[in-house]
């Protein structure tokens, strides 16, 4: 699920992290692809896809395990036997806590990410001499100035996002497969509607959270050039200096990765969990 995710949507991502963290260079996202393809090249698109390929499987990976047991939590709260379908609500809230568990993994391959997508522009504006260009210059980088604590820059911001958000992302999956199902099994959903819930939820997630994620990719780029003020800090130096619509830039190309990126994500993870539990009944 998560590399389905990655391999749909990382351009889009990537014009997104450029657009928040240096939103004077360009006008839109057309300006921006325009602009990242004549200085980089195509490959400039998928600038940071090994950290953002790890992150995703390793977020992925514990969101939905963690989803699992804390679907068994929620049921203990409420006083339900362990097999009882939650309802829509129950999910999200189990799908916000499970988030909690998923944000340790995926904040330091996400600074890594956000670091190798924005580096071009760092360099240009003057805030860095020399970029790192690979994964490994990077983390060797922040070990060097930060030491292993160094990974974890954003991670209250990357919280603040996760938490809420999810919240939006799996309660909006799972009204619009309710929608879509119509009385029957949510399990009988073809790829179609699948897709669609999942770009459902996906939008949700983003259209909830976006300010908060803009102010953390601020957070974990521009510490390369020094100390960074934290999540209040940089929240309130945006909003005097930038005005409160600066929260929200490169949020076209986040909301049209949402869609198709969060659609793939969810038919990958639910028709690679039927294989899965298939070949555990064969046995």
């Amino acid at each position: 699920g998560g590399t389905a995710c990655v391999v749909t949507g990382q351009p889009f991502d990537t014009a997104k992290v450029k657009m928040q963290t240096f939103p004077d260079m360009y006008k839109g996202i057309v300006d921006c692809f325009v602009k990242t393809y004549k200085q980089v090249g195509f490959r400039g698109f998928y600038k940071g896809t090994t950290p953002a390929l790890v992150a995703n499987i390793a977020e992925n990976s514990v969101l939905f395990m963690c989803y699992g047991f804390c679907q068994q939590i929620v049921r203990r709260i409420v006083g339900v036997d362990r097999k009882t379908k939650l309802s829509d609500l129950q999910n999200a809230a189990a799908g916000s806590f499970a988030s909690a568990f998923a944000t340790l993994v995926l904040c330091p391959t996400e600074l890594v990410k956000c670091r190798l997508q924005a580096m071009h522009e760092m360099q240009l504006s003057g805030k860095i001499i020399q970029g790192h260009n690979t994964v490994w210059s990077v983390v060797k980088g922040v070990i060097q100035k930060d030491g292993p604590l160094g990974f974890y820059r954003g991670l209250s911001s990357t919280l603040l996002r996760e938490v809420p958000g999810y919240f939006f992302f799996f309660g909006g999956y799972e009204l619009s497969r309710t929608f879509f199902a119509s009385g029957r099994s949510k399990d009988e959903l073809g790829p179609i509607p699948l897709l669609l819930s999942g770009g459902f939820g996906g939008s949700c997630l983003w259209i909830a959270v976006y300010p908060v994620d803009c102010v953390k990719s601020r957070i974990q780029v521009l510490s390369m050039a020094g100390k960074q003020a934290g999540f209040m800090g940089t929240f309130i130096t945006v909003v005097r200096t930038e005005g409160v619509l600066a929260l929200y830039s490169g949020l076209k190309p986040t909301m049209i990765r949402a869609f198709l990126a969060n659609g793939a994500l969810f038919v990958a993870y639910e028709y690679s969990r039927k294989l899965m539990m298939k070949q555990i009944d064969s046995y």
